[in-house]
Formats: C-alpha cells, sequence, structure tokens
C-alpha cells in the first residue's frame, strides 16, 4: 500500500508540474500581448508629433535661399 501512495504522490507532483507550465505560458502570452498594445499605443501617440516635426522641418527647408 505504500508503494502505491508514493505511486499516486509521483504522479500528482508531475500533474502539478504540467499544469503549472501551461499556466506560465498563459501568462508570458498575456505580457507579450500587452507588450503590444503598449508599443502600438506609443507608436500612434508618437507617430503624429514626428509627422508634424518633420512637415516644420520641410518647411523651413523649403524657405531657405542658397546664394
Amino acid at each position: 500500500m505504500h508503494l502505491l501512495h508514493l505511486i499516486a504522490a509521483r504522479f500528482e507532483t508531475a500533474k502539478f508540474r504540467t499544469q503549472d507550465r501551461g499556466a506560465a505560458a498563459v501568462e508570458y502570452g498575456l505580457i507579450v500581448g500587452l507588450i503590444a498594445v503598449a508599443i502600438i499605443v506609443a507608436v500612434g501617440l508618437v507617430g503624429g508629433h514626428l509627422d508634424r516635426f518633420f512637415d516644420y522641418i520641410a518647411t523651413r527647408l523649403g524657405t531657405v535661399t542658397t546664394p
């Protein structure tokens, strides 16, 4: 009977390790998703400012006269 308890305990431990890997994979997936959303938002916010900045530079360069 003692041997069966040891085998059952080992099986349960292995089962929990497998479930833990699945949970870790889901957590990593959520982290990657959040990072992707943060990058998209940052590019969206900064993109408009950069566009206006380069337009400003282009207009300033367009008014420069060369001798």
